[in-house]
């Protein structure tokens, strides 16, 4: 018996440290031209009371409830969202934002665990449109590295990501 749990121990103690090594940093990035000028994609994105016409998770929770505080949009704008299992709980906020160019967001997931991530937008010329391009980067810690042994964020994410953008691009058709 003492040789069984020997083992066993030794095996946890080879993983744990297994998933010690694994990168801290994770990046997330998906982009797309839009046939509009970069105006128009921009003003979807910096203002976040126009987040549910294009964002892929308003829809996941019909019930989920929503609140913005600072300034109607840009730096200090604040959009805070309370939902079900899908979407949990979290807040956003505009940290920096050049006209036409850029976005940059801190993201903090509050429920069902707690996280922060910073998001950013990306608006260039190309052809006769604009490549928008969406980003979201940070840090795992120990529990954050063990998850993504198993699951793999770009996977779970970027499909969202791609889906978001197709949204905003029809969006900024209209």
């Amino acid at each position: 018996m003492k040789k069984v749990l020997l083992v066993l121990v030794a095996a946890v103690a080879i993983f744990a440290g297994f998933v010690a090594t694994r990168p801290s940093r994770y990046t997330i990035e998906r982009s797309t031209v839009v046939p509009a000028p970069a105006s128009r994609p921009y003003q979807l994105v910096v203002d976040f009371h126009r987040w549910d016409g294009w964002s892929p998770w308003a829809k996941l929770d019909p019930r989920m409830t929503t609140d913005h505080s600072g300034p109607p949009s840009g730096v200090g704008a604040v959009y805070h969202w309370k939902g079900n299992d899908k979407v949990g709980e979290g807040r956003m906020t505009i940290t920096g934002a050049v006209e036409d160019e850029f976005v940059q967001i801190e993201l903090e997931f509050l429920k069902p665990w707690e996280q922060t991530s910073t998001t950013e937008f990306h608006f260039a010329p190309e052809g006769g449109g604009t490549r928008v391009t969406w980003k979201m980067s940070g840090t795992h810690d120990f529990v954050g590295k063990l998850f993504a042994v198993f699951m793999d964020m770009d996977k779970m994410v970027g499909p969202d990501f791609e889906k978001g953008l197709a949204a905003l691009k029809a969006e900024s058709e209209r």
